[in-house]
């Protein structure tokens, strides 16, 4: 006795079994090809098909030898769906289509509480249905299951849902003193599993420091490795998840430029020092145990970030001398000593890589004296 109707009468037996014991409908044929590809047919299929489109005429296999053919797509777009399709002819008399032990559709009777599953074509030749808004709890196999004038035919595709990369957490912008053990986190999701990269971006091309695993792990930090790190998720499914962390490396000032200069009396001499620290160094200058201030015997101090300028715009005699230099943040300090010096002193130090020649001015008229350097 027919238990349960469509448009095309009857459901065949298994379907009818299932809406009352779902989990109890299996499928005898092995699965498909994975969604987004035609399910494989041998060549005497393939054969049969050309010769089928070829001529329309043509002799139709019998039902029972033919499952029914499994035509599958994935739309992508910004609103991604699934549209399987059965092929199926006119010997037919009744069509399902179930996810897993679940029946989506029986004919045009909708038997998913679903809103996102439609059905779109159900004709004599073509069977189809549409899943809006695919969702990776949508993955898993779908059947569509027929009854021919004989028995039923089962064909299966399995949807394995992708899922672009996403960086979930990484770790926020760091500072650290120098010889500090630094770790960075950087987790990211998505279907297949995303290979997660870290780069250093604040180096030349090609040399940066490279991890692929979640983990960055920086023992023993040094300063030339402050900079950008970046974080890349990658799983070939769409463009790659790209985040940054930077990390300041905090270290002692150390004076990397401090130069002699020679100025004459009643001319303009400039001292500069340069330091380099993290944080910035703060300067000051002293001769022998007296600091100097702007305003204070003629001279002006000027800091200017990294570089630190003493200047005496109208030089004297009292002017010539050894001064100090000392640059100072919270993790130390250092000094260096420049000279000013006058004509005709020769002084150690004094770009003596080049030194060659010194100058003297007596009585208002000019001397070279060659100084040779062994």
């Amino acid at each position: 006795m027919c238990k349960k109707k469509n448009q095309r009468g009857c459901l065949p037996a298994p379907i009818s079994r299932a809406l009352s014991l779902a989990p109890s409908l299996f499928c005898s044929l092995p699965p498909f090809a994975n969604i987004g590809f035609k399910p494989a047919q041998n060549s005497a299929q393939r054969k049969a098909a050309a010769e089928a489109a070829a001529s329309p005429a043509a002799e139709t296999p019998q039902p029972q030898d033919v499952p029914p053919r499994l035509l599958d797509r994935l739309l992508r777009d910004d609103r991604p769906a699934l549209h399987p399709r059965c092929t199926i002819d006119d010997r037919v008399t009744r069509v399902a289509w179930l996810n897993r032990s679940t029946i989506l559709y029986a004919g045009n009777d909708k038997w998913s509480i679903d809103p996102r599953v439609i059905i779109l074509v159900n004709t004599p030749t073509q069977y189809s249905i549409m899943i809006q808004n695919v969702d990776v709890y949508d993955e898993g196999p779908y059947t569509c299951s027929v009854q021919t004038d004989n028995h039923p035919k089962t064909s299966r595709v399995h949807l394995i849902v992708q899922v672009p990369p996403q960086i979930m957490n990484i770790s926020s912008d760091i500072t650290v003193n120098e010889g500090s053990s630094v770790t960075l986190l950087c987790l990211a999701i998505g279907r297949p599993e995303p290979t997660v990269t870290w780069r250093h971006l604040s180096v030349k091309e090609g040399q940066g420091f490279v991890s692929e695993d979640e983990y960055l792990e920086i023992s023993d930090i040094k300063r030339d490795q402050s900079g950008e790190y970046e974080c890349s998720a990658l799983n070939d499914v769409a463009a790659p998840d790209v985040r940054k962390v930077k990390i300041t490396v905090n270290y002692p000032p150390y004076i990397s430029k401090a130069k002699n200069t020679g100025a004459s009396v009643g001319q303009k001499g400039i001292l500069s020092c340069e330091a380099s620290a993290v944080p910035m160094a703060e300067f000051q200058w002293f001769k022998e145990d007296t600091r100097l201030a702007t305003g204070l015997g003629g001279v002006r101090i000027e800091n200017k970030g990294h570089i630190s300028t003493l200047t005496f715009f109208n030089v004297s005699e009292k002017d010539y001398g050894n001064y100090t230099c000392v640059a100072t943040n919270k993790l130390g300090n250092t000094n260096a000593s420049i000279t000013l010096y006058g004509p005709g002193a020769v002084i150690d130090g004094v770009n003596s890589a080049s030194r060659a020649l010194a100058c003297l001015w007596l009585s208002g008229t000019l001397f070279a004296h060659f100084f040779i350097k062994f």
